[in-house]
């Protein structure tokens, strides 16, 4: 008795078999065929509806982050870098000028510092607690404090005229330009990676190979159906299929016109926008690390010490075909060219202030040399590369901003009547094959 109940199926296992069998049988009978075609054209209507609700609002959802979190955290990372950078060069320029700093190099240090602390502020919202990003921001903030205090007491000393205070001023540039600076580029670095991680989110590449593939399904299906009923029953047109092919037609169109439209403004966001902004920010980068390599090697004394051999190698990098200044700006935008090609320019007239700020010391006339490396000349020309290298980031960050507002402008509109194009096309389906069912009965 045992073995005989031990060998009957379980009741779930004889339950799928039935289904298996009420299925299979639906096959061979032409109200179960149409009955099968229902549920297959209902099923898969229903799934393009929902993939295209799904599919739509990931990719605005990933657009939206790109545009409103991973760029802003860019733009910030890359604000902390340079202000941190500038900050070094202006405090090694104040200390040149020895006694009482110029007032206007003491409002631009401070003014550094304030936009660093600000955009730290504002990057830590945008950072995950627990990532290495927020680490780094809460390691900047505790390591500006530490350096600022350092450039008080070598202001301090050099003030009284005291030797020590060039020591406590390359003690804070070495935590600058060793410590802070790194960090600011591992976050800089960071911002990059989830900006290239907000392209691929915005694309929403797994939703959208699904929904167009269901869509294909669909409209092979209904083509498929209306053939069999035009051969089964001598009737040349279904008109509800017909309605049904039609806005599955529509349905796919316009699924991958606006895709296709926000793919394209994607890509020029990161080819035109966010790419060109990267290079032009680690320009302006290495033209105030080069500043600042002028200005701590006259600090120090150290003629071509390690401080002028990084010069040598900043502008190498700058000047190198294909480098981040003299990149082909004018194919992707004539007035971005035009005004890096300013810059370049301006860039070339430093370099050669800079030959004879070093000639000027080496010969032992180091007064002269300062004065010429803060003076009025040198100060107007590095300004004027300053602000046109300025100029093209907000040149590209504006066409970042409007292409990527334009990406996510009609993915809305898909998340939204997709479902709707969706139900209709299930309505219009079952109410042609139903007619034809009826007929049966």
């Amino acid at each position: 008795m045992t073995t005989a109940l031990a060998a009957r199926p379980a009741p779930i296992t004889e339950r799928k078999a039935g289904l298996v069998r009420r299925v299979s049988g639906l096959r061979h009978t032409s109200p179960g065929r149409l009955q099968l075609l229902i549920a297959v054209l209902v099923g898969f209507g229903l799934l393009s509806g929902l993939l295209a609700g799904v599919a739509g609002a990931s990719a605005r959802a990933g657009t939206s982050d790109l545009g409103d979190r991973a760029q802003p955290l860019l733009v910030e990372s890359e604000a902390i870098y340079a202000a941190l950078a500038d900050a070094d060069t202006t405090a090694a320029q104040a200390f040149l000028a020895g006694g009482l700093e110029p007032s206007a190099l003491t409002r631009r240090y401070d003014a550094d510092l304030e936009r660093a602390t600000t955009a730290l502020t504002s990057a830590a919202r945008r950072t995950p607690e627990d990532g290495r990003a927020a680490e780094a921001v809460r390691n900047l903030s505790a390591g500006v404090a530490q350096y600022s205090a350092l450039v008080a007491t070598a202001r301090a000393n050099n003030r009284q005229g005291l030797p020590i205070g060039s020591s406590y001023l390359s003690e804070a540039s070495r935590l600058n330009r060793d410590t802070l600076q790194p960090q600011a580029r591992e976050l800089f670095q960071g911002a990059q990676d989830e900006v290239e991680d907000g392209y691929s989110a915005a694309g929403a590449l797994g939703w959208v190979a699904l929904l167009m593939l269901s869509l294909l399904i669909l409209l092979i299906t209904l083509i498929v159906t209306q053939r069999y009923l035009s051969r089964r029953t001598q009737r040349t047109f279904n008109v509800p299929l017909l309605a049904a092919t039609g806005l599955t037609l529509v349905f796919t169109i316009g699924a991958i016109g606006i895709l296709a439209v926000q793919q394209a403004r994607l890509d020029r966001a990161a080819n035109q926008g966010s790419g060109p902004m990267a290079s032009i920010a680690q320009s302006r980068l290495l033209t105030l690390q080069a500043r600042g390599d002028e200005a701590l090697t006259l600090a120090a004394r150290a003629g071509s010490g390690p401080y002028e051999q990084d010069f040598t190698s900043v502008e190498a990098r700058l000047n190198q075909r294909g480098g981040p200044m003299v990149n082909q700006y004018d194919e992707l935008d004539p007035q971005l060219g035009r005004t890096m090609q300013r810059a370049s320019s301006q860039f070339q007239k430093y370099a050669a202030i800079h030959k004879d700020v070093r000639a000027l010391d080496d010969n032992g006339e180091y007064d002269k040399a300062v004065a010429l490396a803060i003076g009025p000349q040198t100060t107007k020309v590095f300004e004027d590369l300053r602000g046109d290298l300025d100029s093209a980031l907000e040149n590209r960050k504006a066409f970042f901003t409007s292409e990527i507002d334009r990406a996510g402008s009609g993915l809305t509109l898909l998340a939204v009547l997709g479902p709707l194009l969706a139900v209709a096309i299930c309505i219009f389906a079952f109410a042609g094959l139903r007619a034809r069912l009826e007929e049966y009965r």
